[in-house]
């Protein structure tokens, strides 16, 4: 899927799971705490294509996440793609494709969910606030790149980034004493696993099984749906079904979960004034 398509996913997944714990388990979020959880599992379902590189000297290319910054996540993104490569030839066997590039290979699996998710949550708990607030200006710029990709593209990367430090003094200025934040660990893994299951109804499909074998002479075997069912990246169904889809969950989701609160409020308010 595209970025936006996959920003959209990472935020209506973390919403509809959100109004699932509350309800069923009587979690309870600010909507601090549920806008910095959406944004950083929308910004986490863009991470996985930090593979797709462009070309930093003429800052052009790459995927929606690479362009985030401007040349300093084109450079980012180059770097990754070039270890990912790394990866896939260091453990390819006799039965997997060469390869020219690193797209859909190591970034695209579950074990760099988990590292992405252990990493952010490791740093949050041994640096406190000021790594949350490092995390969150990051993750913030990457759900902004995907959720308003048209405004972003016109307003451009140095706009993006002040916007996303403004969320990033916005949330510090506002979160309670100095320490980590597991969740934004979680929220993030969670993000980079959502992007997984959206290129797996996509034709190319993820290697979601490795370091896994998955027969003899293969290790990086792309699992995803039968051709004839796969979504077209870009595609009416992408673009207008899934998209359609994605939001009306965030809405509803987000209905759920404050809803009922403003009406009890309301209803407080009309008895009160009687």
């Amino acid at each position: 899927m595209m970025g936006p398509s996959h920003a959209l996913s990472g935020a209506a997944a973390w919403l509809a799971g959100s109004w699932a714990v509350n309800q069923f388990a009587g979690y309870e979020q600010s909507p601090l705490m549920l806008a910095v959880g959406t944004a950083m599992c929308a910004g986490g379902a863009l991470l996985p294509d930090l593979d797709l590189s462009g070309k930093v000297t003429t800052n052009q290319g790459g995927a929606t996440v690479a362009r985030t910054f401007g040349v300093f996540s084109l450079f980012v993104s180059e770097v990754v793609e070039k270890i990912s490569l790394g990866i896939y030839t260091a453990t390819r066997q006799s039965r997997d494709p060469k390869r020219d590039h690193g797209h859909r290979t190591f970034t695209h699996t579950l074990p760099f969910a988990a590292l992405i998710g252990w990493g952010t949550t490791a740093l949050a708990a041994h640096y406190g606030k000021w790594a949350v607030v490092g995390i969150i200006f990051f993750m913030a710029g990457l759900a902004l790149r995907g959720l308003f990709d048209k405004w972003a593209e016109k307003a451009g990367w140095v706009i993006v980034t002040l916007c996303s430090a403004g969320a990033a003094w916005f949330t510090a200025a506002n979160l309670p004493g100095d320490r980590g934040y597991p969740l934004l660990g979680f929220a993030v893994g969670a993000g980079c696993v959502v992007h997984l299951l959206g290129d797996m109804i996509t034709k190319n499909g993820v290697p979601i099984f490795w370091p896994i074998p998955t027969g003899r002479g293969r290790m990086w075997r792309m699992v995803g749906i039968p051709n004839q069912f796969a979504v077209k990246v870009g595609g009416k169904t992408e673009t207008v079904i899934l998209t359609t889809t994605f939001t009306v969950i965030s809405f509803v989701s987000i209905l759920g979960l404050y809803a009922p609160v403003l009406l009890e409020r309301l209803n407080l308010d009309i008895w009160a004034s009687k």
